[in-house]
């Protein structure tokens, strides 16, 4: 026992003297532009509720409403008794959102990576992942048995190497927008190669669905592409559309084999009815209420803007995930503190999350922000960089 207290004790040693060491926050309020921590108020830009969703009335309404009818728990797993009305509404709105015949709900991002990827592998096969992908991304290849090679980030001609000669199943894996750079995937050149090469292409579009495309369907919708040559495409409830919960959607065989075979969605409790319900209310806001996504578009260009014109390293994104550049860890936190005795909470990325020497503030902005609130932020940061 005292061994593991030793390791235990070592291990949260040495995270803080390398400024590593990381505490959560707790907030007062409901998330939004402005949130309450500690008693005071603070202007928010470290959320991931990407279209001011989360705290939306109808969001909300909807959820108190799947509360009233089908209670607070859903009492099983899918395949028992947990698949309610409210479940399959969600899937099928979310289907008929990308493009595809079914979609599968998951109790987290997480769960629908390392499910889909150890459902679908197996050893003898060959899964490519792209070097910044997601770490559940990672986790559900290193786990699944197939031989694991990772590519070059963004890098076709890296990946066209390793694909080159290669038998059996292959799977490429990549995020549709990349959660820590913000930077996009190549998806119409990797669909490309991927049909030359013979092997399949999934996407993770956790931070692109809802943002991306002309109905916020998400990157692949973005990059004109076809469901057939994206055949496995996976996104999260919990950022753009503001509640939570994820779901994989595809063909009618991918849906039944995951169903069938994938251990994160067959022994798992189901997520409440209730927050299937709010989600489908946030996934018709898509529609109602577009001029969310234009209006977060015309921040992020306006950040960019002020960004370049106080000469702070912004790192090469267009979506809705601003990283400033920091690289030491110790100024990246002596820099978010600085941000939050003037009101603004910033989070501060460190290794292992990205790698080391790339330690940045990631600035995330929403539909719910005002270009006022925006002007702010460019004056804060500008004088806490200065300084």
């Amino acid at each position: 026992m005292a061994g593991f207290s030793a390791r235990l004790g070592a291990a949260l040693a040495q995270r803080e003297r390398d400024d590593l060491y990381r505490q959560r926050l707790t907030l007062q309020s409901a998330q939004g532009p402005l949130v309450r921590l500690d008693g005071k108020q603070y202007l928010n830009f470290c959320s991931n509720d990407y279209l001011g969703l989360a705290a939306h009335p109808k969001v909300i309404e909807a959820f108190c409403a799947g509360a009233q009818r089908y209670g607070v728990g859903s009492g099983a797993s899918h395949l028992v008794c947990g698949h309610s009305a409210p479940h399959q509404e969600l899937e099928e709105a979310l289907a008929q959102l990308t493009g595809r015949p079914r979609a599968l709900l998951f109790s987290s991002g997480y769960a629908a990576n390392t499910g889909t990827l150890t459902t679908l592998l197996q050893a003898g096969d060959q899964v490519f992942q792209d070097r910044l992908n997601h770490a559940s991304l990672l986790d559900g290849g290193l786990h699944s048995g197939a031989r694991f090679r990772r590519f070059a980030h963004n890098d076709l001609a890296d990946l066209e190497r390793k694909l080159e000669g290669g038998k059996g199943p292959r799977l490429v894996v990549v995020d549709g927008v990349f959660s820590m750079d913000g930077d996009s995937a190549p998806l119409a050149e990797l669909a490309a190669l991927c049909t030359r090469e013979d092997a399949w292409l999934m996407v993770d579009d956790a931070h692109g669905i809802g943002v991306m495309g002309e109905r916020g369907a998400g990157s692949v919708q973005a990059a004109n592409l076809c469901p057939g040559q994206v055949p496995v495409l996976m996104a999260t409830l919990g950022k753009a559309l503001g509640t939570a919960g994820a779901f994989v959607a595809g063909d009618e065989l991918l849906i039944e084999g995951l169903i069938q075979g994938a251990r994160n969605y067959i022994y798992t409790t189901a997520t409440p009815p209730a927050l299937a319900a709010a989600g489908l209310a946030a996934v018709r806001l898509l529609g109602e209420e577009a001029w969310r996504r234009d209006h977060l578009h015309a921040l992020v260009a306006r950040f960019r803007k002020g960004a370049q014109q106080l000469e702070l390293p912004v790192m090469e994104s267009a979506s809705a995930i601003q990283p400033l550049l920091v690289g030491d860890a110790a100024r990246a936190m002596a820099i978010s503190g600085r941000l939050r005795q003037r009101g603004l909470l910033i989070g501060a990325i460190r290794p292992p999350t990205v790698p080391r020497g790339t330690s940045r503030l990631r600035i995330t902005l929403s539909a719910a922000h005002s270009e006022e609130q925006v002007d702010q932020l460019l004056e804060q940061l500008g004088e806490c960089w200065r300084n």
